[in-house]
């Protein structure tokens, strides 16, 4: 049987966007919220398509860090005090939007779970968020 399923996380993070001119290029933090719809094929034994703590489990990994472009002069000086997530990028709610996915799915293909990640948002905050569709893929 197939099914989908949705599960909302929460998570404190701070940011700085090097290439945005404004106030975004500061560092400052956000209280994220992703929302995440995965599809896929319901586990016969335990009835279960993806385990909702696995899905917080990931995104927690989030909760409490400091997200900075992997080029971002503030890396080494932050990273003497405690570890740093490096992006490829900027860390836009886009790029966010896009890691987490891959970080689900690939959990998802590494527990032999036959389950994507349909559509994800992420919101940086009440009022705006980046949306990545899947669906049919």
């Amino acid at each position: 049987m197939n099914s989908r399923i949705y599960k909302s996380v929460h998570f404190d993070a701070s940011h700085r966007l090097m290439h945005y001119h404004g106030k975004c290029a500061h560092l400052h933090g956000h209280r994220w919220r992703v929302e995440v719809w995965m599809e896929g094929r319901v586990d016969d034994a335990t009835g279960i398509l993806v385990d909702y703590n696995t899905i917080k489990s990931i995104i927690e990994r989030f909760d409490h860090q400091t997200i900075l472009n992997r080029d971002d002069p503030m890396v080494p000086c932050i990273g003497q005090f405690q570890p740093v997530i490096t992006t490829s990028g900027d860390p836009t709610s886009e790029l966010l939007a896009g890691m987490i996915a891959d970080m689900l799915d690939a959990e998802c293909r590494n527990s032999g779970v036959v389950a994507r990640v349909a559509k994800i948002r992420v919101w940086e905050s009440d009022t705006c968020f980046a949306e990545i569709r899947h669906e049919g893929r």
